[in-house]
Parts: structure tokens; sequence; C-alpha cells
């Protein structure tokens, strides 16, 4: 019997297979497709204390071997994610994701205390419905002109103090490869208590429109995930990896189970999968399907005896 499960903080992933934010909805959609609980996890929708509308204009834009995302976090607010999502999430038999963001620290802050009262009143009554909160950094800081959060390291730092001493959720960072120095970082989070972290998010880019002499997109730059980025994030997580000791999940371009086994080579816990669920709607069970082909043609009892080899 092979074995691809990872445990972080508590929380046990039956395999490496979790389905990034922004590109998985809350799972509803794609459950019509397939049985969501072979999965390892779902990280939601990324969620701002209030609704928002997202952005204006073109949002995706296709590239060579990957995509560009302006979509500006269109989301249904904490609260209505709590009330109308969580009854459904109870019932998933996966580790749990909510990806928290916002454009104030006080927002970061309030979410993560409405998202934690929840999830302590349902484990009273025996139905808990969130597993993790994944902290989105690479928000823009409203109040310091737009600059990320995850960009500096001691401007992050007071995000994850802040919303570590708010929480008792298992807390999941996840960091921006735009960000100035990424190890340090990460080792930021690691000294502020964070129990995992998640990397890399999109890269910033661009594209102009040449007959309308303007970008393709109202806010000008934008997000650019799916394999073309693989390699510099397969190298972003292995670099992160050797410098901490807390898990790492890896995400950037995974579109195959061969991209699965290369990230725990590089010494990932577990994964997550963004792009590929444009492309392939049973992203997520082919691949757990075929990262468990591959142990057995290997004849790898379990990601562990790969897991960092690198």
């Amino acid at each position: 019997m092979i074995n691809t499960s990872y445990t972080i903080a508590g929380v046990t992933f039956k395999n490496p297979v979790v389905m990034a934010s922004g590109t998985f909805g809350f799972g509803k959609e794609y459950g019509a497709y397939y049985d969501l609980n072979r999965l390892g996890g779902i990280s939601g929708k990324g969620l701002t204390l209030h609704p928002k509308e997202g952005n204006s204009g073109l949002r995706v834009y296709e590239t060579p071997s990957g995509m560009l995302n302006s979509v500006g976090l269109e989301n249904p607010g904490v609260a209505a994610f709590l009330q109308e999502e969580c009854p459904r999430w109870e019932a998933l038999d996966l580790a749990r994701i909510v990806n928290l963001g916002g454009n104030t620290l006080q927002d970061y802050i309030e979410g993560a205390r409405l998202i934690e009262e929840d999830a302590i009143a349902r484990r009273r009554s025996g139905r808990p419905a969130v597993d993790m909160v994944e902290l989105n950094i690479s928000c823009p800081n409203v109040k310091a002109g737009g600059m990320a959060y995850g960009i500096k390291t001691e401007v992050a730092r007071e995000v994850v103090r802040e919303i570590r001493s708010v929480t008792t959720l298992p807390l999941i960072i996840k960091l921006s490869p735009n960000a100035e120095d990424l190890v340090s970082m990460a080792e930021m989070c690691e000294t502020e208590g964070a129990d995992a972290l998640s990397l890399v998010n999109t890269f910033s880019a661009m594209k102009i429109d040449i007959y309308k002499r303007s970008s393709v997109f109202n806010n000008l730059y934008a997000g650019l995930s799916g394999p073309a980025i693989k390699p510099i994030a397969l190298r972003m997580v292995h670099q992160v990896c050797r410098s901490v000791d807390i898990p790492v999940m890896g995400m950037g371009g995974i579109s195959s189970a061969e991209d699965i086994i290369e990230f725990i080579m590089a010494g990932a816990a577990v994964i997550q999968v963004g792009t590929y669920n444009f492309i392939n709607i049973r992203a997520g069970i082919d691949l757990v399907g075929g990262v468990e082909r591959f142990m057995r043609d290997q004849g790898i009892q379990s990601l562990d005896e790969i897991r960092g080899i690198l």
C-alpha cells in the first residue's frame, strides 16, 4: 500500500494535491465532474472582509504556456462565505483552507477574527468546516501607496504577527515571488509563528495592445501563472525549503504528475494546482491518479522517500 499523506500542524492531507485559491472557487462547480474527497485539500477563493466586485475591464489574457489574470479578488466577503459555503464544506473529507486577503491591516485582523469565532463555534457543535487559514500577503496596502504587503519583509512582519495573535487555526503564509528577498520573508514568517508557507503566487507581468497603444488591463499589470513560470517557481520553492523548518506548499505551473514529483523532490510537503484547472476540468483527480501510478511504477512506498532529495 503506497502512502501519499502528509500532516501539517495536525491537519492531514491524504495526498499532496491541493487546489489553489482563485482557480477552484469553493469547489462546488468542480464537484459536478469528480469526487472532491479524492483531493488532498482545497484552498478556497480568496476572501476579504467586505465583498469585492473585482477589477473592471478584461480580466484574463492567454499567454504562451500561461495566462495573465487581473480578477481583483472578486469575492462574497468573509461573512457570506461563513454563512453560505461553510455548511457545504462541513461534509468534505479533505483539508479545508480559507484564503484571506486585505487592503489594510485592520481588514486582515477583522477577517481573521470572524473566521476564528466561527471555527470555535463549529468545533463546539462538532461541525468543523475550516482547518487552516492561508494568509495572502500579495494584496496592495492602500495606506502605503498600493505596494503589496508581501514585498518588504518588515512590512509583512506586522501582518503575520497580528494574524498569528488572533487565530488558533494553523496559519499558512502565501508568499509572493515579487518579494525583495523571498528567503528572508520565509524565515521571518517562521519566526513569527507561521505553521507553513505556500509559494509562489503569480508574477507581476504585462501585456500591451500595440494597436490600441495601451495595456490590455485597466490596472496596467496582471499576475502571470501557468507552465511558463514552473522552472522559476521550482527554484524558489527549493531555496525556501532549504532555509526553513516549517512545511512548504509548492505551486507554480504544475500541470502533470511529473511536475508534482519535481516539487516534492525539491522539498515541498504538498503542492497546489492553479491554472491547470482551467485547462483540464478534471485536473485534480487526474493528478492524484498520476502520482499514484508514478509511485507504483517506481516502487515508491511513501513520498517521504523522495521528499527533499535535491
